[in-house]
């Protein structure tokens, strides 16, 4: 199994841009995932750069409706003709607005998908032999701070706080990609049945939102209950949030950044 962040909001690599997005390659010997398709299409610029061929994807992973996650699948369907597109019916269909700094979209702009190609997912179960994705995931450990700026709008053009039910995960081969995590690590975690080597994603852990005390302890409740599982994290994990949690959980927590690969190697 191999894994490439194509996008996202930092990066080591002269040659490559940041947005704030997450898109991430996954090939495993069974088949090739894209995980989520940033803001625009920069995703394919930097893919080309890098030599991955987005051509060959056999599915795009959706993880929730929001456009730094959702904004390139129209680009990347101009270039794919055949992935099928695994993404949550409520993504699709809400209006996501956010309250932080004033009031914007965050809406994905979405390209009409054939329905041969869509997944629409509604409940947790197998898409294909050994890949499973994770829906309605129960809100039993505090949720991020941060979702306190986002919001959906209602038909009568209300702002209700978004609870996430648009959000899923994806779990192959012992990798669990988290997306933005909106709905708690922990959260997501405790849904998987499967037994989990390495998360991937963001946390939504935003600099001066949780305290100190609560990161930490966030921290060791991780690296007590899944002692043999890595984590892996960017995006939307604050800089100061990574060092807090990296104190205690030390080399089980790892940043990845734009043109990061297989966890130790980069362009």
């Amino acid at each position: 199994m191999r894994w490439t962040v194509l996008v996202d909001n930092r990066t080591n690599a002269s040659v490559l841009q940041t947005e704030h997005g997450l898109s991430i390659f996954l090939e495993t010997e069974r088949r090739r995932i894209l995980l989520d398709t940033g803001a625009s299409d920069m995703l394919i610029r930097n893919a080309e750069k890098m030599g991955v061929d987005l051509s060959r994807v056999d599915y795009v992973f959706i993880s929730h409706g929001h456009n730094d996650h959702a904004g390139g699948l129209k680009h990347f369907m101009a270039i794919n003709n055949h992935a099928k597109v695994i993404v949550s019916p409520h993504a699709m269909r809400g209006k996501y607005f956010s309250k932080r700094l004033s009031l914007h979209s965050i809406t994905a702009e979405w390209p009409m998908v054939p329905r041969e190609r869509l997944l629409a997912v509604n409940q947790s179960g197998e898409i294909a032999d050994g890949l499973y994705v994770i829906a309605n995931i129960p809100h039993i450990y505090p949720m991020p701070k941060g979702n306190q700026h986002l919001f959906v709008e209602t038909p009568d053009s209300e702002y209700i706080r978004d609870e996430f039910r648009h959000e899923l995960a994806l779990y192959t081969e012992g990798l669990l990609f988290t997306g933005c995590a909106h709905s708690g690590l922990e959260n997501i975690l405790s849904s998987c049945p499967h037994p989990v080597r390495t998360v991937v994603g963001g946390f939504h852990l935003l600099d001066r939102h949780e305290s100190d005390e609560e990161l930490t302890d966030l921290a060791r409740r991780l690296k007590t209950k899944y002692p043999d599982t890595h984590f892996f994290t960017s995006h939307c994990t604050g800089d100061h949030v990574f060092e807090v949690m990296k104190n205690q959980m030390g080399n089980s927590l790892q940043a990845f950044s734009g043109g990061y690969q297989n966890a130790d190697t980069a362009i």
